[in-house]
């Protein structure tokens, strides 16, 4: 989640030996790369992969740790990549990028505030090699921030198609819309501040042609996931739409069983509702696996009884 609210990717498909210093609502971050330059977009396909792995494992109650292998191949499959020779060397760039970008940051994973200077991942390992020179298995040892966060299930979905966008910026976009907008209706942010979240170093001119684009190709081909793209010049505000057919590449978010006493609390917040009924909306509307779900079924209750005030 830490890594779709800030620019930590770059969005550059050459190399970007760029140190870069973002900074909003009191979160500081410095990214600094290494000389194969920082980790882009399309690096982040093998954490996202990778997180997959582990959170599936957590669903099923399974012990998890830093070091996670898989098979290149099925890794470069399941995020729409090249299985020719030239993905596997472009997964190998990847892993170098990804393990020499350094941060600095204070975000807060897992209810700590971390102060330090770390890699995203620790180191990268080709377990097998075939002749021909194609990896076949891969071992990599994950970060302490990014373990801290998949151990505190701060893990959102993605739309399975998430995969095919190859601009660099679509995607930085559309992780945007999925952490801020979720399962809201809509999410309107200003042009200004949409180009600072993204970490684009276009002129603010450049930036709004190449937003432009994005949303007259999503007017007529709808190609961006979950979320339709729209941009108001009077105002320079970008608006998201949720389209409400969410397809999910990650595990859904699962909600442990509520402790008995949370029910008597929401029969007092919606008189009149059957609970359990309530219940099943609110596992089935989940955006994200709340860390404590009392409270957040509780709260669903709240709103579920305002929205129909509202329309009632």
């Amino acid at each position: 989640m830490a890594s779709m609210e800030h620019p930590i990717f770059s969005l550059s498909t050459k190399p970007d030996t760029r140190v870069r210093e973002y900074e909003h609502n009191g979160i500081k971050i410095a990214i600094k790369p290494s000389v194969d330059g920082l980790a882009t977009v399309h690096d982040r396909d093998v954490l996202i992969y990778c997180i997959s792995q582990l959170m599936t494992a957590l669903n099923e109650g399974k012990e998890v740790s830093q070091v996670v292998r898989f098979r290149a191949f099925d890794m470069l499959v399941a995020t729409n990549r090249n299985t020719a020779g030239s993905g596997y060397a472009q997964l190998k760039a990847a892993l170098e990028r990804l393990a020499g970008t350094r941060i600095s940051t204070n975000i807060v994973t897992g209810g700590k505030e971390i102060f330090r200077t770390f890699g995203l991942i620790e180191s990268a390992e080709v377990v097998r090699e075939t002749r021909d020179g194609r990896m076949q298995e891969v071992e990599i040892k994950l970060s302490d921030w990014v373990f801290n966060a998949i151990r505190s299930k701060e893990v959102l979905t993605l739309h399975r198609d998430y995969f095919r966008l190859r601009k660099p910026l679509e995607r930085r976009i559309y992780e945007l819309a999925r952490k801020h907008c979720g399962a809201q209706r809509e999410w309107r942010i200003s042009l200004a501040l949409l180009q600072k979240k993204c970490g684009s170093n276009s002129t603010p001119r450049e930036f709004r042609r190449l937003v432009m684009n994005i949303v007259r190709e999503d007017r007529e081909h709808d190609h961006m996931p979950d979320y339709a793209i729209a941009y108001d010049e009077q105002e320079d505000m970008v608006t998201f739409s949720n389209r409400q057919g969410v397809k999910i590449v990650l595990p859904p978010a699962v909600a442990p069983q509520l402790d008995p006493d949370v029910y008597e609390t929401a029969r007092m917040l919606a008189p009149g509702f059957d609970v359990h009924y309530l219940e099943r909306e609110w596992r089935s509307w989940l955006p994200e696996t709340p860390r404590n779900p009392e409270a957040a079924f509780l709260g669903f209750c709240r709103k579920w009884i305002q929205n129909r005030k509202n329309t009632g």
